[in-house]
This record gives C-alpha cells, sequence and structure tokens, in this order.
C-alpha cells in the first residue's frame, strides 16, 4: 500500500468515525488499515491519520477500572466463541421478536455500530443528538397502551392527544438540560419462592427518553456482548438461551452443571462501578449524566420517597441493558478468561442475572464456585445460596451414576423449565424439559383467582381470556418432550373454569353440560411449538 492509498483510506476511515461520534477529533480506536504492530496505533486526529506511540496509561488511569477487576480480552472475543450461527441465523423468531434488531437500525446508528465493531477500544464523545424527535416517538411507540402510570399519574393515551407537541418539548428539555427524571413508583409481584419482587414503574416520560437512549447503546454495546449472553437482547430471546444450553449438554463432554443464581442483582448493582464501566466506551458527560440521573432519582413507596443508593429500578427502560453492560465486565468477560485455563471443557450460557456453566472437570467445576464468590464479592454481588447448586449431570454423568447403582442424576431449573436426563425411544441418551413445577402452580393459582373474578362476565368473553392464555402457555412451553405436562395443564384450566361456570349457576354445571359448551368454544388444545433440533441453536459460551 502506497503512501498517498494509506493516507486516503485512513481519511476515509475518520470521517466516518468523526460522524459516528467516536472521541470528537480525538479517538483511541485501533484501525486495522496495516498489519497491527505490537506498540504503534492509528490515532485520528482533526481528520487526518498518522502513526502514534500506544502510551495512554496515564490517560485511563482515572477513567477505567483496575485491569485486574475489569479484565481486557482479545478483538475478537466478542463474537462468537464457538462459531455457531448468528441469532439473526434463526428466522423463526424474526416475526416474534420486537426488539430491535441490527438490521433494523435508525439512520445515523448504523454509522455508530460499525465504528463500534470497528474498534472496542473506541470511546464515543457525541451521542445525545442521536436523541431526537424520531428516537423519542419510536420509544414512545413501543410503550404498552395498558402498561401503569408512574408517579405523575401520566398515561400512555393522555400523552398521544397532542404528542407531537409533548415529543418536541420533552426532546428540547433533554438537550437543554432541562429534563429532570422523576422517582419512581415501587410495586410489588409475588415470586416463585413465596418472597415478593420489587418492580420500579417510571413516568411515561422518564421511560420514552430511557428507551430513546437505551437504542443509541445496544447499537454499541452489541458489538461487545459475548456470545452465550442472551437475556434483553436484539433478536436472542429465552429459547435461545435454552436451546444453546440443550446444545452444550448434548454434544459436549459435561459431567457437572453448575446452576446458579445471584441474589437481588437489580438491587445490588453499585452505582459508582455502573457508571466507570459504561466511560469505558461513552465519553459523552450528557449521555453520563442522563444515566446517573436516573440511578439517583429515587423511588416513592406508600407515599414516601426513599434514596436510591444502589441497585437499578426492575421496569424500567433502561435497566436491562445497563444489567448487561454490568454482568459483561464482571461476569462474562472474567469467565471468557477463567475458561481458557481451565483443564477441560467449559460451557457457559447467561440469561440476565440467571446462568448456568457446565464442566467437563470436578476440580475446574469446584474452583470456580470459591472463585466465582470471590469475583462477585469484589463489586457487591452475591451467589443466591438456596439457587445455587452444583451437581452432576449429562450423558457421562448418567453413565458414571448407574455404574455405581445411584440411579438418574439430579434435574436442574432454567428459565422456567426443569431440566433432566432420559433415554429416547432408540435407546441414546437425551436431555429433556418440562415445566418447571412450581411456575405450573403458580400459574394455576392465579388463574382460579382471576376466573371466579370474571365468573360473571359473558362466557364469550371468559373463552377468548383462557383461550389467549392457553396460547401463551403453549408458545412458550410447546417442546416435544413437554407434551404430557401441558396436556396436564390444559385439563387444569378446563376443570377450573368448569367450577367458576358452577358457582354461578343454581342448576350448576356438569361435565356432559361443560363438554356440550367446549363444541360450541373450544379451547385451544396443546401443541409443540418449539423444535429440539440442534438447527436452531445459538452461540454457546
Amino acid at each position: 500500500m502506497t503512501a498517498v492509498e494509506g493516507h486516503m483510506r485512513g481519511a476515509a476511515i475518520a470521517r466516518l468515525l468523526h460522524s459516528a461520534g467516536v472521541d470528537g477529533h480525538i479517538t483511541q480506536a485501533r484501525i486495522a488499515l496495516e498489519p497491527r504492530k505490537a506498540c504503534f496505533c492509528r490515532r485520528v486526529v482533526a481528520g487526518r491519520a498518522f502513526m502514534a506511540r500506544d502510551d495512554r496509561s496515564h490517560e485511563r488511569r482515572g477513567r477505567v477500572a483496575d485491569r485486574g477487576v475489569v479484565p481486557t480480552m482479545a478483538a475478537k472475543a466478542t463474537s462468537l466463541p464457538e462459531e455457531r450461527p448468528r441469532p439473526e441465523d434463526d428466522p423463526s423468531e424474526e416475526a416474534r421478536d420486537r426488539t430491535q434488531g441490527r438490521a433494523s437500525l435508525p439512520a445515523g446508528l448504523d454509522r455508530v455500530q460499525v465504528a463500534a465493531r470497528g474498534s472496542r477500544h473506541a470511546r464515543f464523545t457525541a451521542l445525545l443528538h442521536h436523541v431526537d424527535d424520531a428516537a423519542l416517538l419510536r420509544a414512545f411507540q413501543r410503550q404498552r397502551r395498558a402498561a401503569s402510570a408512574g408517579v405523575d399519574g401520566m398515561t400512555v393515551e393522555r400523552y398521544e392527544r397532542d404528542l407531537e407537541r409533548n415529543i418536541r418539548d420533552l426532546c428540547d428539555r433533554v438537550h437543554s438540560g432541562r429534563y429532570r427524571p422523576q422517582p419512581v413508583r415501587r410495586t410489588y409481584i409475588p415470586k416463585a419462592d413465596g418472597g415478593c419482587r420489587p418492580l420500579g414503574v417510571p413516568a411515561l416520560e422518564d421511560k420514552i427518553v430511557q428507551g430513546a437512549v437505551a437504542e443509541v447503546l445496544s447499537a454499541i454495546y452489541e458489538a461487545d456482548f459475548l456470545g452465550f449472553s442472551y437475556g434483553f437482547r436484539p433478536r436472542r430471546s429465552a429459547h435461545h438461551a435454552l436451546q444453546a444450553l440443550h446444545t452444550a449438554l448434548m454434544t459436549r463432554k459435561a459431567l457437572w452443571v453448575l446452576d446458579a443464581d445471584i441474589r437481588r442483582f437489580f438491587d445490588s448493582v453499585n452505582h459508582e462501578w455502573l457508571l466507570r464501566m459504561l466511560s469505558h466506551r461513552i465519553a459523552d458527560p450528557r449521555v453520563l449524566r442522563l444515566i446517573g440521573q436516573w440511578l439517583r432519582a429515587g423511588v416513592i413507596e406508600r407515599g414516601e420517597w426513599k434514596d436510591a443508593i444502589e441497585g437499578t429500578p426492575q421496569g424500567a427502560g433502561i435497566s436491562p441493558l445497563l444489567a448487561n453492560v454490568f454482568l459483561h465486565y464482571v461476569f462474562d468477560l472474567w469467565v471468557h478468561r477463567w475458561r481458557k485455563q481451565a483443564h477441560g471443557c467449559v460451557s457457559v450460557v447467561r440469561y440476565a442475572d440467571d446462568f448456568v456453566m457446565a464442566f467437563e472437570s470436578e476440580a475446574d467445576a469446584r474452583k470456580m464456585v470459591v472463585e466465582l464468590t470471590e469475583r462477585l464479592a469484589k463489586f457487591g454481588l452475591a451467589l443466591h445460596e438456596e439457587k445455587t447448586r452444583l451437581i452432576m449431570f449429562g450423558k457421562y454423568a448418567a453413565e458414571r451414576r448407574l455404574r455405581i447403582g445411584k440411579g438418574r442424576p439430579e434435574t436442574f431449573d432454567f428459565l422456567g423449565f426443569t431440566h433432566y436426563c432420559a433415554i429416547s425411544r432408540d435407546g441414546k441418551f437425551i436431555v429433556k424439559r418440562k415445566t418447571q413445577r412450581k411456575r405450573k402452580i403458580r400459574k394455576l393459582k392465579e388463574l382460579r383467582i382471576e376466573a371466579r373474578r370474571r365468573m360473571h362476565s359473558p362466557i364469550a368473553k371468559q373463552h377468548e381470556w383462557l383461550s389467549a392464555v392457553l396460547r401463551g402457555h403453549f408458545a412458550y412451553y410447546g417442546l416435544p418432550s413437554n407434551m404430557r405436562s401441558m396436556v396436564g395443564f390444559a385439563f387444569e384450566v378446563r376443570r377450573l373454569w368448569l367450577r367458576a361456570l358452577a358457582r354461578r349457576s343454581q342448576r350448576g354445571m356438569t361435565w356432559d353440560r361443560f363438554n356440550r359448551l367446549m363444541k360450541i368454544f373450544p379451547l385451544p388444545m396443546p401443541t409443540a411449538t418449539r423444535s429440539t433440533s440442534a438447527k436452531s441453536a445459538l452461540a454457546t459460551g
């Protein structure tokens, strides 16, 4: 490559990075125009490229975390470690995915994503201009119309009456610095273990701005997130994580499984650490200021304001992305580096704060439990003692337990399914999944209460509601190995509907009368809507 060609090519990339808002006039991005040397990097200054010594430790000292705490990694490690099909290669999920995909990025954000993929060291200094009227309008259109109102009582329907003026005013306040987030209204929902999960309900305008900022940040961090991270990401779902785990257990050497959960993760995220991690990529002080305001906005509980010292409220539009960024540095990068030194094969699948790891070596598994506990403690996190288990599981575990007369391996739960070892009809080992018993019981209990509340509604309305419930249940749990559980769930739904109708009728409701009613208002039947073939498996760590 001649000097003139190199200069022209460098200037072209400099213009691209500048249009994407990467470090303004000066960027720390490594640009691979020529074979990379050990201590040299290309730096773009005022639209021109030249060679400079890569000695920026004094610049990083005040703004990045310690290398021993937040590890670095190879440039290509952010792709798919195991070289499995990418999420967008599975067209079956595309129609059901409401999250914005990579192929549908708005104008301007595609350049941001190109710059982010081009260098994992690039820091973006000009991002807030992407949060314009169009971005805020897209964020508003993604809001659920039936969503609960925040502390200001503003609903989607009321806000929509003068939508154009409201969006324009909100955009002006965001860019002029007059926008101030409101406290989050806290509510509680029951958990499977009998406890309560706190949920935050932000004000509508906070949801809109958070959605627009999350859209911008997602274009950057999708270039960094690892392949075994599935929670709240574009074109990825819980079933992608389940299929990746199933593929790992069926095709790789797995003898031990660590089923882990982080205790009160969303309530324990350290704000200082989170902002330091964000500063690895985000150098726009206006965006960092917005995120800091959302974290410190506090909560309103029973009419009383409480300060938010740590944590991100579940229910806020930007919380899933912030949680993924936090765990990317705390867990993903560390695990990816750790397993390179392991004695045997190590597979990882993470969905938000729930993750499963499969080990070939028992020594690796027990060492991981100890070192992971220490790693999380550095950031104020801890494993949930009751939900974290290390068990023998998999094909080789089943064979070993059979030899010593211990029977089948133990089971574990992940994303609503109980995973267990079984033998197929042709005598081969297979990992099967069925509906988690606690979730099934909890759902039926909720349906019984709701059926009694609706028992005086017209039968057509009750039928419409129950049909939607069954279709949603079968859409998620519709695996071929789960047919028995789905049939049982469908029978229980029919029985609770019969009891609700019997309560409102003086004549009672027999099974004969109910079966005649079912011919007029038939309920959906269980069907296998999900495939267990390896073709739909995505990246597994």
